[in-house]
């Protein structure tokens, strides 16, 4: 076996480890918007999971715990977000971008006193059999829990938005709100459960950053990753396999960056640190053209509150 499929093949580990959080929150924010609802509050949503996790990991020292309580913080944080935006019908935004800046600030107040604590984490689990394959097993099956987690996660919420009755419901609300609550669809129901849902696996992917990726509170430990699942949302087009595809090639820069930086690469640190969003950012340019000539759109409610008529 030759140096280069070592390196390679420590690369794409790597690269499914790194793509986790942003993909949890992606296939999140793809159920969210579909439904009408722009959820832009992703980087703070995933700052107070990761902060969950770790006050629950500390005291408890059970990740199992840890993770359970991520999920619940993120379904509070999206019912909130439901009311402010679905109920209140507030500019959503705005109401993003505020709910970002109001957690990032709590999760640094309290965060403090969480740096470099001992917590439980979660470790890599070799599935047998299929972890004995050559390179595939070692990139693919020797994971941790919440990668084989997300082998599931995709499939099923593309399943769930196109293939249900729930997700045809979730597809009429997010492109007519009217014609659908005329059908008997409760739209307030449906954005509210896609809100909830979305924002609870954010959180988890925030939690994954601090039980797995960084082991501790890191102040500004998702380092712009919620505003990548934002992004990569667009370039997916509202399709869950697509925003893995994305998340993939941000998880391979990122991985690819680390390696290079491990290895005492010339190349400067900083333009290694750029890599990951500048590769994202280009492939969104380039989706975006793509999507105009196909004369693909958003969500044609996507954004814009609906009022139940009297």
């Amino acid at each position: 076996m030759t140096d280069s499929v070592p390196f390679f093949v420590a690369v794409a580990s790597g690269m499914i480890r790194c793509a986790t959080p942003v993909l949890l929150a992606s296939v999140g924010e793809c159920l969210t918007q579909r439904s009408g609802v722009m959820n832009l509050g992703l980087e703070g949503i995933m700052l107070a999971g990761a902060l969950v996790a770790v006050v629950v990991s500390y005291f408890t020292q059970n990740v199992l715990l840890a993770i359970l309580a991520a999920l619940l913080v993120g379904l509070v944080i999206g019912f909130v977000h439901g009311v402010i935006c679905i109920r209140l019908q507030a500019n959503q935004v705005a109401a993003g971008i505020a709910m970002t800046i109001l957690l990032g600030g709590i999760t640094a107040f309290f965060g403090v006193n969480f740096v470099g604590k001992s917590i439980a984490t979660i470790s890599a689990v070799k599935i047998p059999v299929l972890g004995d394959i050559p390179i595939v097993g070692t990139i693919f099956f020797n994971q941790d829990p919440l990668v084989y987690l997300c082998y599931f996660i995709v499939p099923v919420v593309y399943w769930l938005i196109n293939r249900t009755s729930f997700g045809l419901s979730l597809r009429a609300v997010g492109e007519d709100p009217r014609a659908a609550a005329a059908a008997g669809i409760d739209v307030q129901r449906v954005r509210y459960l896609c809100t909830m849902l979305g924002a609870s696996l954010a959180a988890l992917g925030g939690a994954y950053l601090a039980l797995v990726y960084a082991q501790g509170w890191v102040e500004n430990i998702t380092a712009g990753r919620g505003w990548i699942a934002v992004g990569l949302v667009m370039f997916a087009a509202w399709n869950p396999w697509k925003a893995l595809i994305g998340a993939y090639l941000f998880g391979l820069a990122i991985s690819l960056q680390l390696r290079l930086q491990a290895a005492g690469s010339d190349v400067s640190p900083y333009l290694l640190g750029m890599l990951p969003y500048f590769l994202v950012i280009t492939a969104m340019a380039l989706s975006s053209i793509m999507a105009r000539r196909k004369s693909q759109s958003h969500p044609a409610a996507l954004g814009i509150p609906y009022a139940e008529q009297t």
